[in-house]
């Protein structure tokens, strides 16, 4: 048996058949095949279009006659399905209404959304693999949003060393405050989940803390600070008629990063292993613990530099609401991509739509805005619930018929 055999095998007892063994569930949702993760998108967009059609007063009204005129209440409910998801499209990819750059400017809103959910994802995603759930993004984007709005605010520098000092600081920081619950975990055995948590509310009312002090605060009764030099922001790729920033590139770079640590370097191998199976990653002679504290440091700084772009590319002043949903819209982010870079960077870039065309659909459709996050949240529901899509979903059973087939005809 090899080393890669070692590291990969089972943890049951030899007797114990490797199809029987229970699996936890993040094994299970990062298992799930691209076809469930479509089909769970969706199945979500269904659901929520019963939802946008019981929430519409002209279909309301038509139910009330709707046996004498069943025509008049599903037209209705067409009319404003329609309009909500044409709506969505045109505030996420392209407003074919608009004239001149107008029309373009909702798929750059898209990608300046997903890039702290592009960063903060890639750092989850890494620690699924790896076999730790971590929760606590939130408070990691918070802390390296504070990080680089500290160094934004207080050094005079030139413009390129200003922006990556910031970058820096956010990383090391979000960085060291995710490795509290690694250094826990390997030294105490403490479950990363309830660490996580409560270091979420640790990070916020530290920050509202720190807004009330010299250190971050603006000068005035609100608890915000001042906006960061102008040297610190992220450049602009397409002028100042646009909100996209450099950090949309600079994401991507750090996906392609991700994607060598984690397929291509040894560190990168040991987390694999380690997130395959611990007691035989042991056996390898892994350093276990080590590895605990070294993703949370990885994650956590993915994550901060998150909160970073977040502060230095849109928002420019820091108030402890800057992290909005940013970490837990990752959580499902990294779920949705598999914990793959790239599977990462499209989930993102669909919830970064899901951001971008949520007001035009409460303004232009008269659809409620939650109900994005009816959206959001059916999809997590979907993907950690994969069989409950494959007996859903007749199209599923028709892609495994087919692959059947296929492999049928080539032996």
């Amino acid at each position: 048996m090899t080393v890669t055999d070692t590291l990969v095998a089972p943890s049951a007892q030899p007797s114990t058949p490797p199809q029987g063994e229970q699996r936890s569930l993040l094994h299970r949702v990062l298992d799930a095949s691209w076809l469930t993760i479509v089909l769970a998108i969706l199945m979500a967009l269904l659901a929520s279009s019963v939802l946008i059609a019981a929430a519409n007063a002209e279909v309301q009204a038509a139910a009330g006659y709707f046996f004498s005129r069943p025509s008049d209440m599903l037209g209705a409910a067409w009319d404003a399905i329609y309009s909500a998801y044409s709506a969505l499209f045109r505030g996420a990819v392209f407003d074919y209404q608009a004239e001149g750059v107008r029309r373009v400017r909702p798929i750059t809103e898209t990608m300046t959304a997903s890039v702290p959910l592009i960063l903060t994802g890639l750092g989850l995603a890494v620690g699924f693999r790896s076999g730790l759930f971590n929760i606590g993004a939130q408070g990691q984007v918070l802390v390296g949003a504070a990080a680089a709005t500290w160094v934004g605010i207080s050094f005079p520098l030139p413009v390129v060393v200003h922006v990556v000092l910031a970058c820096v600081a956010a990383f090391v920081v979000g960085a060291l405050w995710a490795g509290i619950a690694g250094f826990l975990k390997a030294r105490t055995g403490a479950n990363e989940v309830i660490v996580t948590i409560m270091l979420n509310s640790i990070a916020f009312y530290l920050i509202s803390y720190l807004l009330t002090t010299s250190l971050l605060r603006q000068g005035g009764t609100r608890p915000i600070s001042p906006e960061v030099a102008e040297t610190a922001l992220m450049p602009r790729m397409l002028g100042l008629q646009f909100r996209l920033h450099w950090g949309f590139v600079v994401a991507l770079l750090v996906a392609v990063l991700v994607w060598w640590l984690m397929e291509r370097s040894v560190l990168g191998f040991q987390f694999r292993a380690v997130g395959a199976n611990q007691r035989a990653a042991r056996t390898a002679g892994i350093r276990v613990n080590l590895v605990f504290v070294l993703v949370m440091l990885v994650a956590g700084g993915l994550a901060g530099l998150g909160g970073a772009m977040q502060i230095l590319g849109t928002d420019r002043t820091l108030q402890a609401t800057s992290a909005g949903s940013i970490g837990f819209d990752a959580i499902t982010v990294a779920l949705l991509g598999r914990s793959k870079p790239l599977g990462t960077v499209l989930a993102a870039l669909l919830f970064g739509a899901l951001r971008a065309g949520s007001p035009l659909m409460q303004t232009s459709a008269d659809t409620p805005i939650d109900i994005i996050l009816v959206i959001q949240a059916s999809i997590v529901l979907l993907i950690a619930a994969p069989v409950l899509v494959r007996e859903l979903s007749p199209l599923h059973r028709v892609a495994q018929l087919f692959g059947y087939r296929m492999k049928e005809a080539r032996a």
